[in-house]
């Protein structure tokens, strides 16, 4: 029984999807500009919701739930009280980076759907930036200008095989 328990721990959790070549101080900006998107979200959804236009105080409450999201995925340490807090960072943490941008870019952008004002668009714009920053990640790094030469060189090599048969074959 206990050796059947070890073998569970043993195979544990898959490692988070953090790990796919993103370096460690982007994986910090991208943190950062949660965090700042989540602040910049909670201000803006207050000023939004002081109105009397009802889709300005469902655009206001629901960037205030955005702003709450973000910070149980990108900080959970700020909603220590919150007993679920650790399980959904986790969660998160095992997303790709292209599902996090999917995910906080669409948060960000109902709001604005729903109330095309200033405030919306600017308390926004950091949640949506946080999805940018991790859909850019996702693309992967830059390929350095050898490795591009080389592929060019091979295209061009088969393009020119590929003429050179046409033209046996016609001939």
């Amino acid at each position: 029984m206990s050796g059947s328990g070890a073998a569970g721990a043993a195979a544990g959790p898959a490692p988070p999807a953090q790990e796919e070549g993103m370096t460690w101080w982007y994986r910090w900006l991208c943190r950062l500009a949660g965090v700042l998107g989540a602040v910049s979200c909670a201000i803006s959804g207050l000023f939004n919701c002081v109105t009397i236009h009802p889709l300005n105080i469902a655009a206001g409450v629901w960037m205030i739930m955005n702003a709450f999201v973000l910070l149980l995925c990108e900080a959970p340490f700020c909603c220590q009280f919150v007993e679920f807090a650790n399980t959904v960072a986790e969660k998160v943490d095992r997303l790709r980076s292209w599902q996090k941008a999917v995910f906080y870019c669409g948060m960000a952008v109902v709001p604005i759907v729903m109330s095309l004002t200033l405030t919306t668009l600017l308390g926004n714009a950091i949640a949506f930036a946080t999805g940018v920053l991790y859909g850019l990640s996702a693309l992967g790094k830059k390929g350095d200008a050898i490795s591009y030469a080389r592929i060019q060189q091979q295209r061009q090599q088969a393009d020119e095989e590929k003429l050179a048969e046409t033209m046996e074959g016609e001939l």
